[in-house]
Order: structure tokens, then C-alpha cells, then sequence
């Protein structure tokens, strides 16, 4: 080890990405940067994550949402450490996961950043649910959630919350955001094409 090195830091050199896959090699990278490219082509669902700390509503778009259990039934979202939700999350006792339909790309542009916090509310078809925060009313599907707890790593927080409420629109079809756009599932074939 050498002496310029932190305690618990290895000397050696990070590893590389440098397999192939079918016919496409990798190029030599980083395992951050592969990282990165791989969770870039790794379709996510695209919610709205709310919650209401003071009589102050705040929301934003998150893709890193996904279920825990079922007993209890219960879900993780995950936020970025430097965010106002993040903060508010730490001292409220329940959020919402709202997730949104393929028409409703404008809401999460607008939870995204392009609206100001305190007008994004006025977008859609938002309610008061009566647990505080807000949902949105035409979702595909909102979740209800008391935090259950809140556990750090690296830059973010991984936040659990235990399904209080919960509703779905057999009706529509969630957004999904894969390579940076916007798309929706479709049906698989279940044959091989010729």
C-alpha cells in the first residue's frame, strides 16, 4: 500500500470492463462508467415521489422505485442525499409513489426541475390524500407509504416505506424512461420470429 493512500483504500488499479457480449465489444472502462452505461439501457418505471412537511408540498421524478415485500408489503425509493425531498423525507412520517401513465410525460418533465417547486402541483390532477401529502389522481398507480426506515450509502438514501394505501388504473400504461427517453412496455413474443 502506499503511504499516500487512505485507510481502507486498495492499491490496486480499479477493474476494467473489457468483456464481449455477442458481437458488440466493450470497450475498456471503468467499472463506474460501465456502470452507468448499463443502468442507462435498464428501463425504469418513472414515478413522482410526494410528501407535505409544514404545510409545504414538494415532489419530484424518481426511476430508482421498486417493491421489498409483500409481508409486510412494502417498497424502497431511492434519493439523491442533496435533495429538499430527501431532507423532508428524513422528518416526515409518509410519502407517496405516484406512477405515471405514457401520457403523462409532462408531469415528470415538470418534477424534474422545469417547474418551480411550488407550481408543480398545478399540473394534472392532483389530490390531497388524507394521510397529508399529495397524489396524483389519474395515475396508473399511487402507493402510500410510512417510512419505515432510512438507510445511507454513498450518495444517496435508501428509504423504506410500508404500503398503507394503494391504488391502480386498470386503464392506462406506465411510463417508462430507458437510453434517455421516454417509452412504454409493450407485449413480448412469446415465439421466436423467423
Amino acid at each position: 500500500m502506499s503511504t499516500n493512500a487512505l485507510v481502507g483504500e486498495s492499491s490496486t488499479p480499479a477493474p476494467t470492463n473489457t468483456a464481449s457480449f455477442g458481437s458488440n465489444p466493450i470497450a475498456p472502462t471503468s467499472v463506474g462508467d460501465a456502470f452507468r452505461a448499463t443502468m442507462r439501457r435498464f428501463p425504469a418505471t418513472v414515478t413522482v415521489i410526494s410528501a407535505c412537511r409544514h404545510g409545504t408540498d414538494h415532489g419530484m421524478t424518481a426511476t430508482a422505485v421498486t417493491s421489498l415485500s409483500m409481508d409486510p408489503p412494502s417498497l424502497v425509493i431511492c434519493l439523491n442525499n442533496r435533495t429538499f425531498l430527501h431532507d423532508m423525507l428524513l422528518e416526515v412520517p409518509e410519502f407517496a409513489v405516484s406512477i405515471l401513465t405514457d401520457r403523462q410525460v409532462g408531469v415528470s418533465e415538470g418534477f424534474s426541475g422545469k417547474i418551480a417547486p411550488e407550481k408543480r402541483f398545478e399540473t394534472d390532477k392532483w389530490i390531497r390524500h388524507p394521510r397529508g401529502m399529495m397524489v396524483l389522481d389519474t395515475a396508473h398507480a399511487s402507493v402510500v407509504c410510512r417510512r419505515m426506515g432510512a438507510v445511507p450509502y454513498g450518495t444517496h438514501t435508501i428509504f423504506i416505506g410500508q404500503v398503507i394505501d394503494s391504488r391502480l388504473s386498470e386503464a392506462t400504461i406506465p411510463l417508462m424512461y430507458e437510453n434517455a427517453s421516454y417509452c412504454a412496455p409493450q407485449q413480448a413474443s412469446l415465439f421466436p420470429q423467423n
